[in-house]
């Protein structure tokens, strides 16, 4: 009887309300997928295929023929790319689920488990999508997060450049900034065309050079050995090969920012001059971000102090210009993991922290709260603030929700960044630490009397 009980009991569990009864899951691999459907779908619900692109439009045609209208898959390394586009196109919801959201699950772990367990779930109602940007986004991500690549390559060789001369004991690297600018560069090509005479090599320097010549001639007296020049070409050939595929990648990317539509109606004021001008930076682009990312986005992200171009490039490639995505900008913060995870049990708060997510815009925004630190804006207030009462981590996540919360409410409404309405909160802060002073004044048999 007991036995019999139980087995009511365990099969009362499995029987959950259906939310989707249209869906499928699949679980990905490098070389083959697995595809569950609901058991009263076909003779054979769970079905394996091939990783080829005819064998992944098979898989499409054999969800259709089952009447599925949504898939559950997890995103696995870059496997699932393929086959989220083809079955997007195809007109299926597809719902793409963080991998660590359906492994706590004891028992035999298989590939045929595996998709039937991602089936059950989204049958359910109990996963939830991760969020993607349109796929004009997804593009300019993507040849985004390549330049970055390349950028790290090309840093790579530049450290080999710095090592051969290391090598020779030639300190050029050590009395100029730059050894890619055009003092470097030029003396560079003068050492690989066989020029040795330190004094001529000095005269290729440039005058806006700190270093006087006779420190640069003194820098290139060193050991010409013949392996470490083979090194040093190399590493010069290399380094402007990357140079060139960054400039094409460039082009690319302004021709896809082009094709976008423009966010800024007929009423928006021309783009101002930018407040904070600075010298174009080595790996910076080559062409007028700023400008794009007014017309795309409506707003222009820069006026919020710490925000540069390269940063709001960075929210536009991982986000989009659209929002509508989230609910709201609680919502926004806590998928950039900006926002305190609370742990509670029994009424106790167990930890507050905040979750660890490997997302760029979030890490774009804590480097732009890093950089006001000598700020003299009301955020450059409300870092240092929150430095001194919290310490240095902290204020820097506070101050990237802070850049959140502004960044959604721009992009959400349209509205220009204006400082002023930060005006109130500094009077209630300034009041909050007057009364702070007076109360400890009290405390100590004092009374502190303003001065008229």
């Amino acid at each position: 009887m007991a036995k019999h009980r139980e087995k009511k009991k365990a099969h009362g569990l499995v029987a959950a309300p259906v939310m989707e009864p249209n869906a499928a899951g699949v679980d990905i691999g490098a070389s083959e997928i697995y595809i569950a459907v609901p058991p009263d779908r076909d003779m054979q619900p769970v079905r394996r295929f091939a990783a080829f692109t005819e064998d992944l439009k098979a898989a499409a045609d054999w969800l259709e023929h089952c009447r599925i209208e949504t898939v559950a898959m997890e995103s696995t390394g870059e496997y699932w790319i393929p086959l989220f586009q083809i079955l997007e196109a195809r007109g299926m919801k597809v719902c793409l689920v963080n991998a660590r959201h359906v492994k706590n699950v004891p028992g035999r772990k298989t590939d045929v488990s595996d998709c039937q367990w991602l089936q059950y779930l989204h049958a359910v109602g109990l996963l939830r999508a991760s969020f993607r940007p349109s796929g004009q986004v997804c593009a300019v991500r993507s040849l985004m997060r390549y330049r970055e690549s390349l950028v790290g390559m090309a840093a790579v060789h530049l450290q080999h450049m710095q090592k051969a001369l290391d090598q020779m004991n030639l300190q050029l690297h050590h009395v100029i900034s730059d050894l890619s600018g055009t003092t470097g560069m030029a003396i560079l090509d003068a050492i690989l065309g066989g020029e040795r005479n330190p004094l001529k090599l000095a005269q290729l320097r440039d005058p806006r050079i700190k270093a006087s010549p006779e420190t640069i001639a003194k820098s290139l007296v060193g050991d010409y050995r013949r392996e470490h020049l083979f090194t040093l070409r190399q590493s010069v050939t290399a380094y402007r090969s990357y140079q060139q595929l960054l400039a094409c990648c460039d082009v690319e990317i302004e021709q896809m920012l082009g094709e976008f539509s423009d966010g800024a109606g007929p009423d928006t004021p021309v783009l101002a001059d930018p407040k904070d001008r600075h010298r174009p930076r080595r790996n910076e682009m080559k062409f007028d971000l700023r400008g794009h990312l007014y017309r795309i986005f409506g707003v222009d992200l820069t006026e919020v102090p710490g925000l540069n171009a390269l940063t709001a490039h960075t929210l536009l490639t991982e986000v989009g210009p659209d929002l509508s995505a989230f609910p709201n900008v609680g919502a926004f913060a806590s998928w950039m993991g900006l926002c305190p995870d609370n742990r509670v049990s029994g009424g106790k708060v167990l930890s507050s922290h905040t979750r660890k997510v490997n997302n760029r815009a979030a890490r774009a925004l804590r480097m732009a709260a890093q950089s006001l630190f000598r700020s003299q804006s009301w955020l450059g207030q409300y870092y240092r603030r929150m430095r001194a009462k919290l310490g240095a981590p902290q204020a820097i996540t506070a101050a990237a929700h802070k850049l959140a919360r502004i960044v959604f409410h721009m992009l959400t409404n349209r509205h220009a960044y204006d400082e002023t309405v930060f005006a109130q909160q500094e009077i209630q802060n300034q009041h909050r630490l007057q009364q702070k002073l007076m109360q400890q004044a009290k405390k100590y048999g004092f009374q502190l009397i303003p001065i008229t």
